[in-house]
């Protein structure tokens, strides 16, 4: 019966440390801090800031500004604002590093 218990006694080890390493690892990743995905909540009319076409022109002259035109390709070709960057939509969230972020952006869709 000694012999018996002294054959198991390595196997529990074994077992034991392997469940430890593994209760280890998954706390290591369980902790690890990642990126956080947020998701944007939509602005509603009242919330949008509004600017006067007046200060946007002075703004842009002044290099200080920069119309998006967040039209669909085809709209921006048929009639857009002379030096607006034309990104639509549905791209923006994926090009948003060609625009920079120490410009006033101006978005219009009209």
């Amino acid at each position: 019966m000694f012999e018996q218990r002294r054959r198991i006694f390595p196997w529990i080890i074994i077992v034991g440390g392997v469940l430890l390493l593994l209760a280890g690892m998954i706390a290591l990743f369980h902790n690890q801090p990642g990126a956080v995905e947020a998701t944007p909540t939509p602005a509603s009319a009242a919330q949008v800031q509004r600017v006067s076409l007046a200060d946007a022109k002075s703004a842009f002259d002044d290099g200080k500004a920069v119309f998006l035109d967040v039209r669909d390709g085809d709209t921006y070709v048929s009639g857009h604002i002379p030096g607006a960057v034309s990104i639509p939509i549905s791209e923006l969230p994926d090009r948003m590093d060609e625009l920079n972020p120490k410009s006033w952006i101006i978005p219009y869709c009209t």
